[in-house]
């Protein structure tokens, strides 16, 4: 199965950053954390690195409904989407898919939470 949901975008990478928040707001996501990767290796490493983002998105209704199902879940708490600039100066965006990171989680409930959020970051992603 595969983990993630994706789609490059013949974009620059800040425009769509700019349209993965916009998208993710519609569907009811906040960005939590942001983790600038470029930077956090050129500070800690001294590498160079694509242009490379992590947003933490999280929907504070799901995330309630699945903290109530699951205490521990937490742990696999927010919905992580990444923006990379490919090679070509394409830009990626990939978010979790969180059927696949639920599914070593045996709770019915949080089955039923996965599919609807999956839902949510599949139209997040067919926005962009």
């Amino acid at each position: 199965m595969k983990y993630y949901i994706n789609k490059i975008i013949n974009l620059p990478f800040e425009e769509v950053e700019e349209k993965v928040t916009e998208a993710l707001k519609s569907e009811g996501f906040g960005v939590l954390t942001e983790i600038n990767v470029k930077e956090v290796f050129k500070k800690k490493l001294d590498v160079d690195f694509q242009k490379y983002k992590i947003l933490g998105a999280c929907n504070p209704h799901f995330a309630h409904k699945a903290l109530a199902s699951e205490n521990k879940i937490g742990t696999m708490l927010p919905c992580n989407v990444i923006l990379q600039q490919l090679p070509d100066g394409t830009t990626e965006v990939a978010a979790v898919d969180p059927k696949a990171s639920m599914m070593a989680v045996e709770n019915e409930n949080l089955a039923k939470l996965a599919t609807a959020v999956a839902d949510k970051l599949h139209r997040v992603i067919e926005q962009l």
